[in-house]
């Protein structure tokens, strides 16, 4: 983590060798997706945050070596219901852009289960 404050959050990424889907270095485009969600995890920053649903357009392939930065802020709230766009980089050019709908429950989403 790079950065945290309240609605906002910057994370960062390696591609490794283990995340390729191929021989030719692609990366899988769910670590890219996995790279967003926790962003906007963290800047909604509630212990009971979880995700409800999300739109992500990607716009470059990443592989191996790459350094990603995903930038996560917090747009809109209405209740239990958060509304985060989050960014994601490779350097200056942008890989990924989602738009992540969360939902903080008063209680973990396991509580109750067996």
């Amino acid at each position: 983590m790079q950065e945290l404050r309240e609605g906002f959050a910057l994370v960062s990424l390696e591609i490794s060798p283990r995340m390729a889907a191929d021989n030719r270095g692609l990366a899988h485009g769910g670590f890219v997706f996995g790279l967003a969600d926790y962003a906007a995890m963290l800047a909604v920053n509630h212990p009971n945050v979880v995700l409800g649903s999300a739109q992500v357009r990607f716009f470059k392939p990443t592989v191996v070596g790459d350094i990603l930065s995903a930038e996560a802020v917090l747009h809109d709230q209405a209740g239990k219901k958060k509304i985060v766009t989050v960014d994601v980089q490779r350097g200056d050019e942008a890989v990924a852009r989602g738009e992540f709908i969360c939902f903080t429950p008063d209680a973990h989403v396991l509580s109750g289960s067996k």
